[in-house]
C-alpha cells in the first residue's frame, strides 16, 4: 500500500439526503451552483501535492457544468459516478437504479470520453439487503464500487459485515472490486472515520487513526469530500437546526486540515488501486 484514496462527491449543497425537506428537486434548477467555483481549488490543491485524485461526478451536476467535468479529466484526475439525481438506492429500486448509473455514466463519458469505471451510492446507501445493486452496476459495465461503510450507528446507511479491506464482490452477473470506506477501531467499536461530516465534526484525531489501521493491514484507505465542505459560502437554510450542523458546520477549518491530513498521508485515485488489484488477480 502507497497511498490512500483522495475523493470527492462532486454534488451540490442542496443535494445531501439531510437536505431534501428544503431543496426539493423541483427547485434545483432555480438555485445558486458552487460547485464549478470550488473544484478549480481543490484541484489547484492536489496539483501543488502532484496528487490525482477520484471525483465521483453527479449526472444531473454534470449535465448542467461539462465544463467542470472536462477540467477534471483533462487534470488526469478520475471522473466516476455518483449516480445520476442524488436519491438512495433503495428509494430507487431496481429498475429506477439502472436508470440513475446508466444515464450517469453515458453522459460522464460522453463528456470526457474515458470509460467510467467506478460508482458511489449517494449516502453511500448500498446496504443489507440490497446487494442487487452490484448486478446492476456489473451489467451496466462498471468494474469497481466504493459503496459501502462498514459501520452499524448511523440510522440510513452502513454495511456492518462488509471487510475493512477492499474485496471482490462475487455475483451472479460478475464480481466487482468493492472499495470501502474507512473506519477506526476505538476501545472495540468501530467508528466512521473516511471524511465528510466526520472529519468537519469530530477530532481530526479519528480520521488519522482509521488511516492509519489502514496503513497496518496494508491497504489503503478512503477519504472523501464535498465540494460544499469546502465552500467558503453557505445558504440561509430555512430547515432544522440538526440540517444545517450535518450540512455545514466545521466547513471553516476543513482546508486547515486537508493540509494537515495531506502532510501525513499519501494520497492517489481509486482508479491506481483497481487497475493494480486486476494486474496482481492476472499475475496470480
Amino acid at each position: 500500500m502507497s497511498f490512500h484514496h483522495f475523493t470527492v462527491d462532486v454534488e451540490e449543497y442542496f443535494h445531501p439526503t439531510a437536505m431534501a425537506p428544503v431543496y426539493p428537486a423541483s427547485e434545483w434548477d432555480h438555485l445558486p451552483r458552487r460547485s464549478a467555483t470550488v473544484v478549480p481549488r481543490v484541484m489547484d490543491f492536489l496539483a501543488e501535492r502532484e496528487v490525482r485524485g477520484t471525483f465521483f461526478i453527479l449526472g444531473w451536476l454534470a449535465e448542467r457544468e461539462p465544463s467542470m467535468v472536462r477540467t477534471i479529466a483533462e487534470a488526469g484526475h478520475e471522473v466516476a459516478s455518483h449516480g445520476f439525481e442524488h436519491e438512495l438506492v433503495g428509494r430507487l429500486g431496481p429498475a429506477g437504479f439502472r436508470s440513475s448509473v446508466r444515464e450517469s455514466k453515458g453522459r460522464l463519458e460522453d463528456i470526457v470520453g474515458v470509460e467510467v469505471l467506478g460508482y458511489r451510492a449517494p449516502s453511500f446507501s448500498i446496504t443489507p439487503g440490497l446487494e442487487w445493486a452490484f448486478d446492476v452496476l456489473l451489467e451496466e459495465g462498471y468494474h469497481y464500487d466504493a459503496s459501502l461503510f462498514p459501520v452499524s450507528q448511523h440510522p440510513t446507511y452502513g454495511y456492518p459485515s462488509a471487510p475493512l479491506a477492499p474485496h471482490w464482490i462475487e455475483r451472479p452477473s460478475g464480481r466487482i472490486l468493492e472499495f470501502p470506506a474507512t473506519t477506526a477501531s476505538v476501545a472495540g467499536t468501530t467508528l466512521p472515520a473516511s471524511g465528510g461530516a466526520y472529519f468537519r465534526l469530530l477530532p481530526l484525531s479519528l480520521v488519522r487513526m482509521g488511516l492509519r489501521q489502514a496503513q497496518a493491514r496494508r491497504v489503503p484507505g478512503m477519504f472523501y469530500i464535498h465540494p460544499w465542505e469546502l465552500d467558503d459560502w453557505a445558504p440561509d437554510v430555512l430547515g432544522s437546526r440538526i440540517q444545517h450542523v450535518r450540512t455545514f458546520l466545521g466547513r471553516r477549518r476543513t482546508w486547515r486540515r486537508l493540509q494537515k491530513l495531506f502532510d501525513a498521508f499519501s494520497f492517489g485515485s481509486v482508479a491506481e488501486s483497481y487497475r493494480e488489484a486486476v494486474e496482481g488477480d492476472h499475475a496470480s
